[in-house]
């Protein structure tokens, strides 16, 4: 049995950040690999800001293609609209015998009471939780078993970079040079 850490996300797009904290958290983690859970449609996220889906799919397989404790995943374009973290976890549990960790930000705490089934998904996962600038690595949800771990602060964000590319500027270095690629052949960067 693997100890897997699920990093969900738009990746919208996938950048250097998010692989930085990716490894970090293998590094300081019990995770045997780490997830990267593509969500089709995050219900706290609008809709129209994201980029087609499977692009945002080829872009993480192309960032984590050479790590062969990360892998990514398309598990929720299969589940039921908007992408709940508790219909995932239920779907991987019933089709393996992992063990599941949630990886995510310190910005999510403050909403975690607001999760699909939250009392439910406290039973079936922990929370490892990396701190993001700008919040608290601690959660006022009691069920919840946080390992907090203090993570490089790094202010790349998805916004930003989709901002770049709006503007006709570089992300080089922001984004992996594959994923810089897939998003020029898709008409979306330089």
């Amino acid at each position: 049995m693997a100890h897997v850490g699920l990093y969900f996300g738009s990746f919208n797009p996938i950048h250097n950040g998010h692989l930085i904290i990716a490894q970090h958290m293998l590094n300081e983690g019990p995770f045997d690999e780490i997830w990267f859970v593509v969500s089709p449609q995050n219900p706290f996220k609008e809709q129209k800001d994201l980029l087609p889906q499977n692009l945002r799919l080829d872009m993480v397989k192309a960032a984590v293609a050479e790590n062969p404790q990360f892998r990514a995943m398309d598990i929720e374009f299969r589940l039921p609209l908007p992408s709940y973290t508790i219909h995932t976890v239920e779907h991987l549990l019933e089709k393996s015998n992992n063990h599941f960790s949630i990886i995510m930000g310190s910005d999510n705490l403050p909403r975690l009471h607001e999760w699909k089934d939250i009392d439910r998904l406290c039973t079936l996962s922990d929370f490892h939780v990396y701190n993001r600038l700008g919040s608290e690595l601690t959660c006022s949800f009691p069920k919840a078993r946080i390992i907090s771990y203090t993570a490089p602060f790094l202010d790349i964000s998805a916004t930003h970079i989709r901002g770049l590319i709006e503007q006709k500027k570089s992300i080089r270095y922001l984004v992996p040079e594959a994923v810089r690629e897939l998003l020029t052949q898709g008409g979306y960067g330089t």
